[in-house]
């Protein structure tokens, strides 16, 4: 029985949501961060956190610690080509000793948050025996970081990948760059959605809560269901072109569609099949228009405030002014 879960990245947009999860499951949780966005989880009774970088922390960390879930991650395409250096160093190598050090420590159970990114560009639908074909620095560094953390597994150790799909909803780290968030704050903030050129290319879906309960399925199931496996997360339903989202989400929140292209041309687009962990037992509770909704609800109530921090790149080059060896 898991019962003391080791969150990295638990200060961040999806780890945030996951260690709420886990508390309100139950578990104990340690949180490994840098809190580069500010302490966004706890306080609890149950609640550990660590300041601490997954590059160097010490292997104290992992002491009595049951299972890992792993998302310390410079966390998307911009950043990763701004930093490509660094993205791989805690992307790639930063996880892999994550999971080295867990397995030392005696954890049965470690879980990393990989990325659909890893297929690319592909026509059809693909699914977890598909070939890989990533495209920017952030998903080649996903995709090392499941070869390293694989080859670490055996019958004691458990080992499984989730390959999430683009990620939207409400977060108490809020992220205004994932596409359905940022979408849904420019139709309230400035009445016109900005769609990336040319429109077309295929994107899946999942919201924050459903990919959380992701984790938590991949935790409570038979290691011998998950060890060595790698799971898409996400829904067949949620596979939509970039502009016909735009003018569901406008459609779902009720204001009128008014677009302006912008950049070049996508290269990155594909279609997802998550039949694998449907048969697991997962099925998503939410469509991207409940997330648009959602989003738009706390921007029209304040519980969501757009700032620097909620657009990733934005904030780790203000932090780079600052001090620019803060990473």
């Amino acid at each position: 029985m898991t019962s003391h879960v080791l969150v990295t990245g638990g200060g961040g947009y999806i780890g945030s949501c996951l260690v709420a999860m886990l508390l309100e499951r139950g578990y104990e949780v340690t949180v490994l961060d840098r809190f580069f966005f500010g302490n966004t989880v706890g306080p609890h009774k149950n609640l550990t956190l660590v300041h601490g970088d997954i590059r160097n922390c010490p292997p104290s960390v992992f002491e009595g610690i049951d299972a890992v879930c792993d998302l310390a991650a410079l966390s998307n395409d911009p950043l990763g080509e701004l930093l490509p250096d660094t993205t791989y160093a805690i992307n790639h190598l930063g996880r892999a000793r994550v999971c080295a050090l867990a397995r030392a420590a005696g954890a049965k159970r470690y879980v990393l948050a990989s990325s659909c990114s890893v297929y690319g560009f592909h026509d059809g639908i693909v699914d977890e025996k598909s070939p890989t074909n990533p495209l920017s620095v952030y998903a080649r560094a996903s995709l090392l970081a499941e070869q390293s953390t694989f080859a670490l597994a055996d019958h004691h150790f458990s080992v499984t990948a989730l390959r999430q799909a683009t990620i939207y909803g409400a977060s108490r780290r809020m992220r205004f760059d994932t596409a359905i968030n940022m979408m849904t704050l420019a139709a309230w903030k400035n009445g016109v959605i900005r769609v990336g050129r040319t429109g077309e290319q295929w994107r899946p879906y999942v919201h924050m809560r459903d990919t959380c309960r992701a984790f938590c399925l991949v935790l409570e199931s038979e290691r011998s269901t998950v060890n060595g496996e790698v799971f898409n997360v996400g829904s067949d339903e949620q596979n939509a072109q970039v502009l016909p989202r735009a003018q569901m989400g406008c459609e779902a929140i009720g204001v009128p569609f008014k677009m302006e292209w912008f950049g070049e041309p996508d290269d990155r687009s594909y279609q997802v099949g998550f039949g694998k962990l449907a048969a697991l037992g997962f099925a998503t509770s939410r469509s991207f228009e409940d997330g648009a909704r959602e989003v738009y609800a706390g921007l029209v109530t304040g519980t969501l405030r757009d700032s620097p921090k909620t657009r990733t790149i934005e904030w780790y080059k203000r932090l780079l002014r600052r001090d620019p060896l803060c990473l």
